[in-house]
């Protein structure tokens, strides 16, 4: 035995934030690793069963899975902010939902969605009417516009890419997702946002606002930007566009 005494700090790591992403997820633990780096953030990940195709009907089977897969994220002990990390899930849901069975498994604690974090963001930066982009089929697209309509900016108009496949979403080119989105822009929306996720939009976020000279809001970039808040980081991120440098 060693003659030092084992002391132990608080905490292995200074804050925590609780993730919880669809298996088929290719993105988002990627999109947080990448602005987290070097700030002692602890993201830690739970993956729920998921089956495309993206319909209603599978983004609600998520629901009851979500308290249970937040409470083993370092059971028994406390986090400084869960998230869910799907957008259409959020909004076929609600946010309200999503937050109870959550914090079911760990009360108190702030719950971020990306439909959540966006409307979030659009207040920050004064937005009141968007543009929407998905890559989600149109009656999954519908439904996102009817719930920000409800609790969010006016929406000016939406277009969808008819995609149903989360992980077919997830290898949308970079390329394609800038050309879409500038092509999906009003002249007279505020802001763009581009929903999922899946999607590797968070690169794409630079190029998009230079294009268009407005904000452009995406679903892990604004999910990202709320975490940060909530653990008292208001670091400048100059890849992650306006919201993060205003």
């Amino acid at each position: 035995m060693s003659s030092v005494a084992a002391r132990l700090d608080a905490r292995a790591i200074a804050k925590r934030v609780g993730l919880v992403v669809l298996a088929t997820d290719h993105t988002t633990e990627a999109d947080f690793a990448r602005l987290m780096q070097g700030r002692d953030v602890g993201v830690y990940v739970n993956r729920i069963p998921y089956e495309n195709p993206t319909t209603h009907e599978s983004l609600q089977r998520t629901g009851p899975l979500l308290a249970a897969a937040a409470a083993d994220i370092l059971p028994d002990e406390p986090l400084d902010v869960l998230v869910y990390g799907c957008t259409a899930a959020s909004v076929v849901l609600g946010n309200d939902q999503v937050a109870a069975a959550m914090n079911s498994a760990k009360p108190g604690t702030p719950c971020v969605t990306p439909s959540s974090a966006a409307f979030d963001a659009f207040a920050a930066l004064g937005v009141r009417k968007i543009s929407v982009l998905t890559p989600y089929t149109q009656d999954v697209t519908d439904t996102l516009v009817r719930y920000f309509s409800d609790h969010g900016p006016e929406v000016i108009n939406a277009t969808c890419l008819g995609l149903s496949d989360d992980r077919e979403m997830a290898r949308l080119s970079k390329n394609s997702i800038i050309e879409a989105a500038v092509a999906a822009c009003d002249a007279g929306s505020d802001a763009v946002f581009i929903s999922c996720t899946a999607l590797r939009a968070l690169d794409c976020v630079a190029q998009i606002e230079a294009r268009l000279g407005k904000p452009v809001i995406t679903s892990n970039q604004a999910m990202i930007w709320r975490c940060m808040r909530h653990l008292a980081i208001a670091d400048n991120v100059p890849s992650g566009g306006t919201l993060f440098t205003r």
